[in-house]
Parts: C-alpha cells; structure tokens; sequence
C-alpha cells in the first residue's frame, strides 16, 4: 500500500475494500473483487434479487465486505448423507426462529449426538452452531434486501437471533457491517 500511495501520490488507495464505485470510476482489488463489482453494478442496475440470481449461478457470495472470508450462502449437502440430512438441513432453514438445539436435531435425524454432529460437519463443512448463524446471517441478508417495510427487531426475531443487539454483534462481527448500513446499501 505504501509503495503505491508513494508512485502515485494523487491516488487514494483503501485497501480494506474489494471495490470502489466514485460514479463514472469503477475499481476493483483484484479478479474475485471485479466479480463482486460486477455484482455490484447489477444490483444498481437490476436489484438485489437478480444480483443475488447471478450470484448463485456463479457459486459466490452476492456481498463481501473487504476482508471477509469467502462464503457459499447455502452450501449443498454430499450425496451419501445428503439424503439422510437434507431433509432436516431443509427443517433446519425453514425453521430459523426456532432453538435448534443439537439434542433435537440428533432425534430428527435418528442419530446419536455425537455421531450427528460428526455426520453434519462431514456433509457440510461446518459445526452445527456455525452452520446455523452462517443461515441466520444469510437469511437476515435476504429480508434486509427485500423486505423494506420490516423492522430489525422482527427481522432479528425471525432469523432466529432473538434481539437486535445479537443480531448487530453477528453482523459487525462477520460482516463487518451494521444491519442499519446492509439495509442501507443493498435494500431493494
């Protein structure tokens, strides 16, 4: 960063973004980042759900922010326990307000415990508690998004985060973002 901002000193570099968009300039970091800005653009251009389309069909995430790990919004179960866990996978993101508690899940799935949580982060990649705030996350994303009219208390609620101070703790926490500002920059 020093070096740039040393050759071309009337440049202003922000390195904690993926892309800047100053109306008639468009940058970006580097080829993941030039597909967020894509994103981006089509999101101005079109709105949030076929940004959203476009990003699932290219398997990325339709936001990041700058520095945030990469993520698969709802990742695809393997084939040989997909089809003992996707139902319950399916439950589960339908029933995000609900407690989701490992002890229930491994009864639904006619498991042990240990042996779900075992088979759950094999065929998906992620602890049970991590895999459900990454949904509640994705979730609250999508009613940010498009449901305007909704509260961040109903939609912190409905996601399953209980409160709005939990919810904007996941938010800032991952996303480096407050809901206000998501809302802000990409509701509908």
């Amino acid at each position: 960063v020093a070096s740039i901002s040393a050759r071309y000193p009337d440049i202003t570099l922000d390195a904690a973004v993926l892309y800047i968009d100053e109306g008639s300039l468009l940058t970006a970091a580097g080829s993941a980042a030039g597909i967020d800005l894509c994103l981006h653009v089509v999101r101005g251009d079109f709105g949030s759900d076929a940004a959203n389309s476009v990003a699932r069909r290219l398997v990325v995430p339709p936001h990041r922010e700058g520095g945030q790990a990469q993520f698969i919004s709802a990742p695809v179960p393997e084939a040989r326990e997909g089809i003992r866990l996707g139902p319950l996978i399916e439950w589960m993101r339908a029933s995000l307000a609900e407690e989701q508690p490992i002890s229930l899940l491994a009864k639904r799935a006619g498991m042990s415990m240990r042996t779900f949580q075992r088979r759950f982060e094999a065929t998906t990649g992620l602890s049970v508690g991590e895999w459900l705030l990454k949904e509640r996350l994705r979730h609250a994303r999508d009613l940010l998004e498009k449901e305007l009219a909704v509260s961040l208390d109903d939609i912190a609620i409905s996601s399953g985060f209980g409160t709005l101070a939990t919810m904007r703790h996941h938010f800032r926490k991952r996303l480096g973002t407050s809901p206000h500002a998501y809302r802000r920059s990409f509701g509908g």
